[in-house]
């Protein structure tokens, strides 16, 4: 079995600055692309991709972080990060991890995270 444990979510003032970390862990033999998504509080708006890496390192973003968000990823961990500067009340939704995991039965299934609470306060 394969998991995601997310950490850092919480709650912040404008202007500020979290950091997000999701650990793989389980039978895996390699992770394909990693990314962050984001469910905002109104249930109208759909879960929106907020920045992705791929296995090479070559990440995207939502045109609404650019500047602002970093990904990253620790192959060796497992591990990918989304360090937030420059919070803005938008901002603020359940955060989720994803991956893309090849598990020890060779078929690559995608993973989600719990979710973690990301507040920041105008």
């Amino acid at each position: 079995q394969v998991q995601l444990v997310e950490s850092g979510g919480g709650l912040v003032q404008a202007g500020g600055s979290l950091r997000l970390s999701c650990a793989a862990s389980g039978s895996i033999v390699s992770i394909n692309g990693m990314g962050w998504y984001r469910q905002p509080p109104s249930e109208q708006r759909e879960r929106e991709l907020v920045a992705a890496v791929t296995s090479g390192g070559t990440t995207n973003y939502a045109d609404s972080v650019k500047g602002r968000f970093t990904i990253s990823r620790d192959n060796a961990k497992n591990t990918v990060y989304l360090q937030m500067n420059s919070l803005k009340p938008e901002d603020t939704g359940v955060y989720y991890c994803h991956a893309a995991i090849r598990s020890k039965s060779l078929r690559v299934n995608d993973y989600w995270g719990q979710g973690t609470q990301v507040s920041v306060s105008s």
